[in-house]
């Protein structure tokens, strides 16, 4: 081969050693070699496996396909909240006209601290404790902050899984368990559509005024629904709205009594008993997650082809049954119709930057590791771009099943969609599952849609677990060597204080920790990122890292977005967060004062991660103030080193950029 011609900075040909080695891979058709080219330094130009080098000089691990990482990146920002979450804050904050705060805080916050993340991940190559801590030592905290906000989220994200694998088997019954109101569980309150519990002061004699039982009203989104029928007579509603507020649906009363257990607590403080089933559910998330990742991206990037796109398949199939169904367009209609008026109101906003932060998930380390595993030319702004877009377009598509369903449900229950309504879990774990009760086929809806939820959450748990362990075994190598120890020991962590939230009184500590794990700590973290980035490290460093990777600098949109205006959209957040903070509350309990103390302890654990390993890197430096003040705020990312392997990588049948010709 001829090394004579060189472009862009030329390396003298004593420096080029090209080796030719062999290596067996399997394939598809059968077994083939494949090539490697590795240059003197010892850069590796093989796709996948251990390819190219770390900061310490050791091979990494390199993802098997492009299409894993992506897959892995999408799997990871598609997650629950894009089905339950998303619509209904379209509904409720101006239809269609939310779509203007929404894309204006994208472009503004989104897909900027997205890229930047996904970059200096694929530069740094390390995990986040690392990356900060070369990047600018002085927040190196911010690094431990992002992995303890990781450990917290999975506590208690891992566990919705859990309630996903529970509805998951039960919807294998013939006769769905939410759907029926004799069961032990079930209250003298529970209305199920086709037999009434209550009492005579509520609706167990109430019937049509045309001599017809209520037994065929149709199964109700919320029991008190029936209330609103013109056709029961005076003296029906008269004795039921006496215990109106008592009534429970079906549904409810399976997910708060049947699943959860949650009538033997008394509130926070009382946690009662283990709910095993439960426990058993919870065992076996982590028993998938376990065996998904205990081998490395190369495992998991290829369980996420079918947890990935599963998801879409599913919504595809519940998108054209849903535009069947009776009321649909009228769902459709209360989803999109714009009412321009709200955007004066700043909750809008405020809404829209956080769905946005949230859903594309920047600053929790995850889009760091997974791009650490890239190599060092893949095109990282093409990537960001398009798995931006896709999360945000299938949270846009899902709201039109999800309301197409909400309509159906206010078609056959003869309310207005605004009390059908909701978000968070009650959606898909009460209202979702009753309309599907309706259904020809129900338990086959049941099956996939529960699968769908099953698959979603798996994949946001596996980015997060990855985040972890990636950041740790970065920082402390030994733990890359011992991958599968150390990948059992942390999950059984997780499983043990995960017990708590599976015990009766465990919703109430799954409420504390949806509100303080991540809420407040993560966008703290995230605007001491920008500021690492921008300010210290600087912009036009960054953009020359991006510039040797894709082969042109980030133009003046992206500087600015970096520089000034993420860090802005992160300050709004915090500041509007912190003003209309609310005291604790579920449902009707109210958390003790104990229990706030408690949250904010979790999430003042992580943000003064950040000052306290800045003070402590003070201390430990020699020097007078100004010296360690200086040696702290200067990057140790060995960027001359990083430069020199990338203009030195070989292009391989396309798979990565080269400054030197082979």
């Amino acid at each position: 081969m001829d090394t004579s011609h060189k472009t862009n900075n030329q390396l003298p040909s004593n420096e080029i050693q090209l080796h030719e080695k062999q290596h067996l891979s399997d394939q598809a058709d059968g077994k083939n070699y494949e090539t490697t080219y590795i240059l003197g330094d010892g850069i590796s130009g093989k796709k996948g496996g251990k390819g190219e080098l770390d900061t310490d000089g050791e091979e990494r691990e390199t993802w098997g396909k492009k299409i894993d990482f992506l897959l892995s990146v999408v799997g990871f920002s598609v997650d629950l909240a894009n089905i339950w979450r998303f619509p209904y804050l379209c509904y409720a904050n101006g239809g269609g006209a939310f779509l203007i705060p929404y894309t204006l805080m994208l472009l503004a916050g989104g897909i900027p601290l997205f890229y930047m993340e996904l970059a200096l991940g694929q530069f740094n190559k390390t995990g986040a404790i690392t990356c900060w801590g070369a990047l600018c030592p002085v927040f190196k905290g911010t690094g431990w902050a992002v992995v303890l906000i990781a450990f917290y989220t999975d506590f208690f994200y891992n566990v919705i899984i859990a309630w996903c694998l529970h509805y998951f088997f039960s919807s294998f019954r013939a006769d769905l368990p939410w759907t029926s109101c004799d069961n032990g569980w079930n209250t003298e309150h529970c209305f199920d559509g086709t037999e009434s519990k209550t009492t005579n002061e509520t609706l167990s004699s109430s019937r049509y005024s045309n001599g017809t039982t209520i037994g065929l009203v149709p199964i109700l989104t919320t029991a008190s629904s029936v209330l609103n029928s013109s056709n029961l007579n005076t003296s029906s509603v008269a004795s039921a709205a006496v215990n109106k507020s008592l009534l429970k649906s079906a549904a409810e009363e399976y997910f708060a009594r049947g699943m959860l257990q949650s009538h033997n607590s008394s509130g926070f403080m009382d946690l009662g008993t283990l709910n095993w089933e439960l426990v058993l559910c919870l065992l076996g998330v982590f028993l998938i997650c376990y065996f998904s990742m205990w081998k490395g991206i190369l495992v998991s990037g290829k369980v996420v082809w079918f947890t990935a796109l599963f998801p879409y398949c599913v919504l595809l199939i519940l998108m054209v049954r849903g535009a069947t169904l009776p009321g649909a367009g009228e769902g459709i209609k209360y989803y999109l119709t714009p009412n321009f008026t709200s955007l004066a109101r700043a909750q809008v906003w405020v809404d829209a930057a956080n769905q946005v932060f949230f859903s594309l998930g920047p600053g929790f380390g995850v889009l760091l590791a997974f791009s650490s595993y890239n190599p060092i030319h893949n095109n990282v702004y093409r990537d960001a771009i398009m798995t931006s877009i896709i999360n945000c377009t299938t949270s846009f598509f899902s709201g039109f099943i999800i309301f197409m369903v909400l309509g159906y449900m206010a078609d056959r229950t003869n309310q207005h969609i605004s009390e059908v309504a909701t978000e968070g879990p009650g959606l898909v774990f009460i209202v979702y599952p009753e309309a599907i009760a309706t259904l020809p086929g129900a338990s086959f809806w049941a099956v996939i849609f529960f699968l769908m939820l099953l698959t979603m959450g798996l994949d946001s748990s596996f980015g997060g677990s990855e985040a972890i362990i990636t950041a740790l075994s970065d920082e402390f190598p030994i733990l890359r060597k011992k991958r599968e120890i150390f990948v059992a020991g942390l999950f059984t962590l997780y499983f043990i204080i995960g017990l708590a939230i599976c015990s009766q009184g465990g919703i109430y500590i799954f409420h504390l920790m949806d509100k303080f794990a991540a809420g407040y700590s993560i966008l703290f973290a995230v605007f001491f990122e920008t500021l690492a980035v921008s300010w210290f490290y600087g912009v036009e460093t960054f953009s020359s890292d991006i510039e040797v990777m894709i082969g042109h600098r980030p133009g003046r949109y992206w500087c600015i977005c970096w520089k000034y205006i993420a860090p802005m959209f992160l300050t709004f957040i915090i500041v509007f967060g912190l003003v209309n903070f609310e005291p604790l509350k579920y449902e009707d309990v109210v958390y003790p004062a104990s229990g706030n103390v408690i949250g904010w302890m979790i999430a003042l654990s992580a943000i003064l991660c950040i000052p306290g390993f800045a003070l402590y890197g003070l201390f430990k430096t020699r020097g007078t103030f100004m010296e360690r003040l200086h040696i702290l705020t200067t990057a140790t990312n060995n960027r001359e080193a990083k430069i020199q392997r990338a203009r030195q990588t070989v292009r391989i049948n396309g798979d990565v950029s080269c400054a030197v010709d082979v």
